[in-house]
């Protein structure tokens, strides 16, 4: 029955060592339970009346590993040693280990140091010191294969025993795995798409081939195909033959050019009864092809009523068109500035019901000095 234990102890050295080739970087788990199988080898002159050889024996541990490399353990262990008493004859002797070690867990889990006390009650009862090295391997995230190697020493006796220990631990809480989830790996010093930015940088990796893009690899268009991408167009709506400046608005020569729009209100109201009135969207265009220029909206009251407050009632209608630019139109909210008059600034004095109906209105003028158009080569 006797094992030569030096084999044992080489073996386990040799699947330690090759913990290095393992990726165990997660975080540990915080406790645990097991069960293992041991073989024993006591020295033979333990105890003195008798000559002891080796056994078997099976048990099981608790542990909690309260940071990344730390932890403590308890153990008991059945064991079943076989002897050879002085007149020769042989038998075996039953007992129990018990004890606790602190557990030393090296980087990455490659494997871990552990010491302690051990008390054992055979026919006698001894009290010893355990050194060891052990490694958890990862099987799944529910259960690790546990091997260990340990030496035994009596400081009463002088005796020193050894045992090879295999076994099986359930993780309980923390994470039950110790191989971390990686992302599949992406070149960064490529470019899949071509567009001219790495894949570390592409936001966007899967741009058509000749698209034009901007720094971060997405696709820039250019609605009015006037050579000026969108993300730069002043101008986006210029007609196709005309010839634009570097901000994709039409270049003209110097001319001064004025466009005037004039909306009425029902009585004491400030709502913009048709936005999408002729006389409206020609002021659009005519506003959205001089992209560089900005519009100042006079609302107006008519005299009746009380002069404080035509003169809210003249701003809410000044706001209200500019709301409907913005809203309906999609102008730059900057290009726009509001201002109410009320009735300081009366088209018709004659107090009659069309003259107030005159009166109540918005009024906006945009003049720009620009130049003749100049068509594409």
């Amino acid at each position: 029955m006797k094992k030569t234990f030096n084999i044992a102890a080489v073996a386990l050295a040799v699947m330690s060592a090759n913990s290095y080739a393992q990726d165990n970087t997660g975080k540990p788990y915080e406790s645990w339970i097991g069960l293992h199988g041991m073989y024993y080898n006591a020295e033979e002159t333990k105890p003195a009346d008798d000559i002891m050889e080796d056994g078997f024996g099976f048990g099981g541990e608790y542990g909690w590993r309260f940071d990344e490399n730390w932890a403590v353990r308890a153990e008991l262990t059945a064991l079943d040693i076989d002897y050879k008493q002085v007149l020769g004859s042989d038998d075996s002797v039953s007992g129990v280990s018990y004890g606790v070690d602190a557990m030393y867990f090296m980087p990455n889990d490659m494997w871990y140091l552990f010491g302690g006390y051990k008390r054992q009650d055979f026919d006698e009862q001894q009290n010893l010191a355990d050194l060891g090295i052990g490694k958890h391997w990862d099987i799944s995230d529910k259960v690790k294969l546990v091997t260990e190697i340990a030496a035994y020493y009596d400081f009463g006796q002088d005796y020193t025993d050894y045992s090879a220990k295999l076994g099986v631990v359930f993780p309980m809480g923390g994470s039950t795995s110790s191989q971390p989830t990686e992302a599949p790996a992406t070149p960064v010093n490529q470019d899949s798409d071509n567009d001219g930015v790495m894949n570390n940088m592409d936001d966007c990796p899967n741009t058509p081939a000749g698209a034009t893009v901007n720094e971060r690899g997405c696709e820039i268009g250019d609605s009015d195909k006037d050579g000026v991408t969108d993300d730069k167009d002043m101008c986006p709506d210029t007609p196709m033959n005309d010839k634009v400046d570097a901000d994709g608005c039409t270049v003209f020569e110097e001319e001064e050019v004025t466009h005037t729009v004039r909306v009425l209100f029902p009585h004491n109201s400030a709502e913009v009864t048709d936005p999408r009135s002729e006389n409206i969207e020609e002021f659009v265009s005519f506003f959205k092809r001089y992209g560089k220029t900005d519009a100042l909206i006079e609302g107006h009251a008519s005299a009746p009523g009380d002069a404080d407050y035509n003169m809210d009632l003249s701003k809410k209608r000044a706001e209200a068109f500019k709301n409907v630019l913005v809203e309906e139109y999609g102008i730059d909210a900057s290009r726009l500035t509001t201002e109410g008059f009320g009735e300081t600034q009366l088209l018709d004095e004659s107090n009659t019901l069309e003259a107030n109906r005159m009166n109540r209105r918005i009024h906006i003028r945009v003049t720009a000095t620009v130049e003749v158009p100049e068509e594409r080569n």
